[in-house]
């Protein structure tokens, strides 16, 4: 029996919340606890499971109307059924499944808009290419961030030092000003920014020079970023706290790092297992013998059995890269191509020719290709 849960309590918002704050909070928690930018982070994996569970819900009224007057049971029968293992769409297409087309930009930004008073800082994102060997062994590297601080002259109050912002007379701090309209015995109410002061809530008489009354300036920030071992192309790293500073005292937003990983010479990466071919001469093939291989830490023997056939795969057991959760490692693959000699002199086709009339004749014979061989190995 799965455990009860409250869909409006996993995701902050109250049970009467519009569809257009329940999107906001499950994008904010989907920014934090996403799997791709906690990778090995069994904990924040679980958390977003029961944040995408409760917004399938709470984002579609039908299930909603139901689970709000039926609790999880009214959600029988509507091809929802609670605590299922789910999917869930990767960060970048979750993001651009809600309109931000262009945050993948270096240096983008996904703050929300709209905001009124100051606004936290909004979150960068950067891109790290590292090395296939960078991602077996894991690495910690130093990036240089171009961001907003607080200003130095100003101390990131906008005033110029020795002055100090007042409260704005007019929405009296709030940076919104209530518009109440009469019509009969109806009242209606619109809440909109505050010209005078823009929102903000104060009033600026002498600006900072240096910052022009922003309160932030812009720098260059060197950052620390440890990148764990056995990551995957593609994946994110979260910094929290390492975006922008908010305007005026507001928090910081979050760093995204996303990790691209070089094309390898020799390897070929698929999830936890390495793959790559080795070319092997006529004689080590019909004779048998031992190669050497590289492998992702050094080099490794194999074994060529007499009779060994082109394109034959061989695996090397836990020689594979490790795996972010659990450190174990995957295999490594090696397909082994058999050179056939070219330009062959008289002797050597006389010989070809003489092994041939001594052995037994075979017809061409067509058999499985390399993946379905492959499969034969991996299962």
């Amino acid at each position: 029996m799965h455990e009860k849960k409250d869909y409006y309590e996993i995701l902050g918002v109250s049970r009467d919340a519009t569809q257009e704050e329940i999107k906001r909070a499950f994008r904010r928690l989907a920014r934090k606890y996403h799997p791709d930018v906690n990778p090995g982070d069994k904990e924040a994996e679980e958390k977003f499971k029961l944040i995408n569970e409760a917004f399938e819900v709470l984002s579609d009224p039908e299930k909603r109307a139901a689970y709000d007057q039926f609790g999880e049971a009214g959600l029988q029968g509507m091809g929802f059924e609670p605590g299922r293992e789910r999917g869930f769409a990767s960060f970048e297409d979750l993001f651009r499944d809600f309109g931000f087309d262009d945050i993948f930009d270096v240096f983008s930004f996904f703050g929300e808009k709209e905001r009124h008073g100051p606004r936290p800082g909004s979150d960068l994102k950067y891109d790290i290419e590292i090395t296939l060997e960078d991602a077996f062994y894991g690495m910690t590297t130093k990036i240089e961030v171009p961001i907003f601080e607080k200003c130095s002259f100003c101390g990131g109050t906008g005033a110029e030092p020795g002055t100090s912002p007042r409260i704005c007379p007019d929405c009296r701090g709030s940076g919104e000003i209530r518009i109440v309209k009469r019509t009969g015995f109806m009242h209606t109410m619109k809440i909109v920014p505050c010209k005078k002061c823009e929102g903000t809530g104060r009033i600026i008489d002498s600006p900072c020079e240096k910052c022009g009354g922003s309160g932030r300036e812009r720098k260059m920030r060197t950052v620390a970023v440890k990148i764990p071992r056995g990551i995957e192309d593609g994946q994110y790293l979260r910094l929290a706290g390492q975006g922008e500073p908010g305007e005026k005292g507001a928090p910081p937003g979050d760093l995204y790092i996303e990790i691209h990983i070089k094309e390898h010479p020799i390897f070929e990466r698929h999830g936890k297992d390495l793959f790559c071919k080795t070319i092997i001469d006529l004689k080590t093939a019909i004779l048998g013998g031992e190669i050497e291989v590289p492998t992702i830490t050094g080099k490794a023997k194999i074994k060529i059995p007499p009779g060994t056939q082109s394109h034959t795969i061989f695996r090397l057991k836990n020689q594979g890269m490790p795996g972010l959760r659990d450190g174990k490692r995957g295999d490594q693959f090696v397909k082994i191509v058999v050179e056939i000699p070219r330009n062959l002199n008289k002797e050597q086709k006389r010989l070809i020719e003489r092994f041939v009339e001594i052995g037994e004749k075979k017809k061409p014979k067509t058999s499985k290709g390399f993946f379905e061989r492959l499969k034969e190995f991996k299962g």
